[in-house]
């Protein structure tokens, strides 16, 4: 991982494990798939996240609360985040 990269994604999973308590996180820094991409410079990202709070909610919803975690990172760091939560 480079140098820029490994700050955003250990503040990734540290706000997703606070936020969400979650019994599976996976953070995946994928910027090696965007060589040349527009966005260079930030990171794109894979979260796997199983939480019980995602318990009843619909996927949109899921997405909307990781990313109001991460609202921060949004601008300043991640260029593009792909999520994968389910419920425990």
């Amino acid at each position: 991982m480079t140098g820029t990269v490994q700050p955003v994604l250990e503040q990734i999973r540290e706000r997703l494990q606070a936020a969400f308590a979650p019994s599976e996180l996976e953070v995946l820094d994928e910027g090696h798939k965007h060589a040349g991409h527009a966005g260079e410079g930030k990171g794109h990202f894979h979260v796997r996240i199983i939480s019980a709070a995602f318990a009843g909610q619909p996927p949109i919803k899921c997405h909307r609360m990781v990313y109001a975690v991460l609202d921060g990172l949004m601008n300043d760091g991640i260029h593009a985040l792909s999520i994968d939560a389910k419920a425990e």
